[in-house]
Parts: structure tokens; C-alpha cells; sequence
């Protein structure tokens, strides 16, 4: 039995070469790994000394002759081919263990030149694994050293790798090469100047008992690339198993939670905040978003950027909840919270994090795709356009509004006091009536009595009826965009009503 290594990834190549000697196998290599495994005392056979051919042009050509080829693909099940491989001096080869010149980790380089990348696509590599895996019925193909435990169980069990691990492995060769080739087509296709190539690559993480409703199906897909404040990586540490809506209003809930460095908890329902509020720590953080709608909450989500301790998780335990996140929960936290068995409690990486990323959604016959809005300006008082100028308090409180509305379904509006909300007005068709249902909920909490309040919307003010209904509720500052051709009247209308209005100069829509 013969193995061809050529790896890359040498992480436990050695001891799997000691180990395939030691059950009589022949080892075949080149270049850098033969060098390896002889100074760990491997007896190792060149690819050269097979051939008959030497490496050449700088060992671009190593493996790529009909004595490796022919070796590996030849069926075992068929005369003429055996023959073939006699005639022509040729001995089959039996396992590959591949894994491909590091293309991605070198086109990450911020000084990377094309010559460099070009020099680190791989082409022996990908046509052994593919040759391998195109004949799995006979030979073993591995790409991952994670499955070197796996054929050498077998190997030792009965002196061959089963079918089924052989069709498995062959699977996971062709996707490797695929990914592979994604990544040398996108990068090439940039050098060119030619149209992108939009490939995408996701894992399966889990099955989903069903989607939005019972009957659609549904799974979970996991991106390569590990992110912080992800659902995908983030470990669940109580309850039951996610469902489709769980993870959609939990991705919202995340998205929200970044937004602050100070302590903070915000409530959500149906991915929208129900209420949210900074605070001196967690305790106060949840006591606030709590206060500012009780109601809504229940059946809800709650996500902390803060360890949920003891003192929180009494207060939290209960209220019917649906999901708890945080980036760490205390031990007498969890084990109190746990006696929940159906409470989801979920830690999150929730570190910084660098670089743009994307956002990714289906529409029938094709994908629209954006970056996430991450970056939001902080509310100053040099983006004030009326007579009236806000106080220190009232900035504070429209910063926090505005860091909250962008997270509200557009056409949005949040009202705001104390760093809490306590009005939420969510993907109406007009501004006017998400202002009113907005208004009308914070008036509610706080007994028709909204002094100190403050309201910020995600887009511009078409007309001046906005401002107009928030001088009735007794609203003296107001955060928006701006940008409308009657922003004016707006500003007369703040005027006409003692209003400070700021205008940030930019958009936040979430449709």
C-alpha cells in the first residue's frame, strides 16, 4: 500500500506518516514535506524518484505526470486498466493526504502583489485530491487532519478504510478544491477588472423543526469567516433548541447591543426594540428597559453587553422570556436561570470588531447585498437648525434615541428620557402614524405626562405634521435626518413650539 503526502497544514503529518509506516505503508513526497518527515525519521520515497522526472520551474511541476495520475485513477475493478498500469511500470497509489498552498491567508496580506498570490495558487495539489477523489471506490483522499484519527482507526481495524468513509472524504475533497477555486475566480476576476463573481460559502450548522411558520422548511448555515456578536458561534448554555424567528429576532437584538460601550439591556419583540436603556449597571440597565414597557416584553428577548449576574437573573427569572444573551453569565446567575429548562440562554462573543461586513438578502431570482449600518454618528449640538438649543441632557437623550430608532422597522420613531424608551413606533406606512403610536405608548408609562422627553426618527420629515404632534405631547427636542425639500417647515413649525431640532445629515432605514 502506497500514500502520496504533500501538505501545506503539517499539523500531525508526522505522526500520521509514523503511523501508516508502522502498518507497512510506503510513503511518497515532495519537496518541503519529505524534508519533514525525514528529519523526524521517516523513510519517505520522492515523487521524483517515481517519475523519473525531476521537480522543475521552481516546483510548479512536482506531481503532474501519468505515474501519479494513472496511479491514482486506474479502477482496480477493471483488467484492461491494471494492465495498463503493469505495462507501464506504474504502482497504484492507495491514499493522498493534500491540503493547498495558503491562497486566502495570502491574498489577505494588506501588501500582497499579484505576483505573490499567483505564485500561491496551487495546481498539483488540486488535481491529485480531485484524481483521488474521482476514484474514492478504491482510493482514500484526505484535505483536513482532523480526519487522520478517522482512517487510522479504520486502517488498523481491518487494513482499509470503508466505503463510506472513503465517499465522505471524497465529498469533502471536492469541496475543498471548489472553495479553492472560489477564491482564485473572485480574486483573478478583480485583477481583470471583469464583473464580480458573488460566491458565497456557508456551513450547515443546523435543521430547523420549520421556518417563519410551521409549514416551510428551514436550516442554519454558519459562515466560514467567525465573526463577534454572531448567533452562529455563540454557545447556548440552557434551553431549547433555537427555531427560524428565534434566531432572526436574537441577530436583531445583537445588532442593537453594539451599538454601546456603557452597560446596557434592550428588550425585543418581532425585531424591534421594545425597550432599551443605558444604566449605571446591569441591574439598572434592565430595571429601565423593564419599566418602559412591561407589557411587550413578555415572550420576549433580552440581550445584556454586560456579565449577567445574581442580582439580575432574580429579576429576570420571573418574566416569561423566550432568550437571555449576554457575553458571560455568573455561575449563581446560571444555575438560578437554568432551572428554567425551556429559557435559551446564550453566550456571546461580544468583542470588537474590525472591518466592513456584509448583509445578505434573498429575493425571488436573485440576492441584494449591503453593508451592515454600523457606523452611526453621535448626536452634537452643532447639528441644531431651530432658535431653541438643547441642553446636555437633551443631547445625551437624543443620542441614545438615535443610536436606538436606526434598529426600529422604518418608517420609525422612539421616544426617549433618561436613557430609556418609552415609546416605540414601528413600520408604518406613514411617519405620522408611527409617531402617534409612539407618543401615545410613552404617554401611557408615564400618566399623560412626557416632559423631559425627547423623539428621534430614522428618516427626514415630508411634511411638518410630525413636529406638530410632538408639541402636543409636550416633546422639546427632536433628533432627524433632515435632507426633505420641506425640511423648512419643519424647522418653523419646531420654532413656532419652542423645539430644539437637530439634524444629523444622514439615513437609517431598516426595511
Amino acid at each position: 500500500m502506497r500514500a502520496l503526502i504533500s501538505v501545506s497544514d503539517k499539523t500531525g503529518v508526522v505522526e500520521f506518516a509514523k503511523e501508516l509506516v508502522a502498518l507497512g505503508w510506503e510513503i511518497l513526497s515532495t519537496s518541503g514535506t519529505m524534508k519533514m518527515l525525514k528529519e523526524a525519521g521517516v523513510p519517505v520515497t520522492s515523487v521524483s524518484d517515481v517519475t523519473g522526472f525531476p521537480e522543475i520551474c521552481d516546483g510548479r511541476v512536482k506531481t503532474l505526470h501519468p505515474k501519479i495520475h494513472g496511479a491514482l485513477l486506474a479502477r482496480r475493478d477493471i483488467e484492461d486498466h491494471m494492465a495498463q498500469l503493469k505495462a507501464n511500470g506504474i504502482e497504484k497509489i492507495d491514499l493522498v493526504c493534500v491540503n493547498l498552498y495558503p491562497f486566502r491567508e495570502t491574498i489577505a496580506k494588506p501588501d500582497v502583489t499579484m505576483e505573490d498570490a499567483v505564485e500561491h495558487i496551487d495546481i498539483g495539489g488540486p488535481s491529485m485530491l480531485r484524481s483521488a477523489a474521482k476514484n474514492w471506490a478504491s482510493v482514500t483522499v484526505l484535505v483536513n487532519p482532523s480526519d487522520y484519527a478517522t482512517v487510522l482507526a479504520e486502517l488498523k481495524a481491518d487494513g482499509n478504510t470503508t466505503p463510506e468513509t472513503r465517499l465522505k472524504l471524497s465529498a469533502k475533497a471536492y469541496t475543498h478544491t471548489a472553495e479553492y477555486d472560489m477564491a482564485i475566480s473572485a480574486y483573478m476576476r478583480a485583477q481583470a477588472g471583469l464583473s464580480e463573481k458573488l460566491f458565497l460559502e456557508f456551513d450547515e450548522k443546523q435543521s430547523l423543526r420549520y421556518g417563519e411558520n410551521p409549514h416551510q422548511e428551514a436550516k442554519f448555515y454558519k459562515s466560514l469567516n467567525e465573526v463577534p456578536y454572531s448567533l452562529a458561534t455563540a454557545e447556548q448554555l440552557n434551553g431549547k433548541e433555537l427555531s427560524y424567528n428565534n434566531i432572526q429576532d436574537a441577530n436583531a437584538a445583537l445588532y442593537i447591543v453594539r451599538e454601546f460601550s456603557e452597560p446596557f439591556c434592550v428588550g425585543l419583540k418581532h425585531m424591534n426594540p421594545c425597550g432599551s436603556a443605558v444604566g449605571k449597571d446591569v441591574v439598572d440597565a434592565w430595571q429601565k428597559t423593564y419599566e418602559g414597557d412591561k407589557t411587550s416584553i413578555f415572550g420576549g428577548i433580552v440581550a445584556f453587553n454586560r456579565e449577567v449576574n445574581l442580582a439580575v437573573a432574580e429579576l429576570l427569572k420571573p418574566i416569561f422570556l423566550e432568550i437571555i444573551m449576554a457575553p458571560s453569565f455568573a455561575p449563581d446567575a446560571l444555575e438560578l436561570l437554568s432551572t428554567k429548562k425551556n429559557l435559551r440562554l446564550l453566550k456571546v462573543d461580544m468583542s470588537a470588531s474590525n472591518g466592513v461586513q456584509k448583509q445578505y438578502v434573498s429575493v425571488n431570482g436573485g440576492l441584494l447585498v449591503q453593508n451592515l449600518d454600523f457606523e452611526t454618528k453621535k448626536v452634537v449640538a452643532d447639528m441644531c437648525v431651530t432658535e431653541a438649543k438643547p441642553t446636555a441632557a437633551q443631547l445625551a437623550d437624543l443620542d441614545f434615541g438615535w443610536h436606538i430608532v436606526k434598529h426600529v422597522k422604518s418608517n420609525a420613531i422612539v421616544i426617549v428620557k433618561n436613557g430609556m424608551t418609552y415609546g416605540v413606533g414601528a413600520g408604518q406606512m406613514n411617519r405620522i402614524g408611527s409617531a402617534e403610536i409612539a407618543l401615545k405608548q410613552a404617554s401611557t408609562t408615564l400618566g399623560g405626562n412626557l416632559e423631559g422627553c425627547v423623539m428621534a426618527s430614522d428618516g427626514f420629515f415630508p411634511f411638518d405634521d410630525c413636529v406638530e404632534v410632538a408639541a402636543k405631547f409636550g416633546i422639546k427636542a427632536i433628533v432627524q435626518p433632515g435632507g426633505s425639500v420641506r425640511d423648512e417647515d419643519s424647522i418653523k413649525k419646531a420654532n413656532e413650539n419652542g423645539i430644539t431640532m437637530l439634524m444629523t445629515g444622514e439615513r437609517h432605514f431598516k426595511h
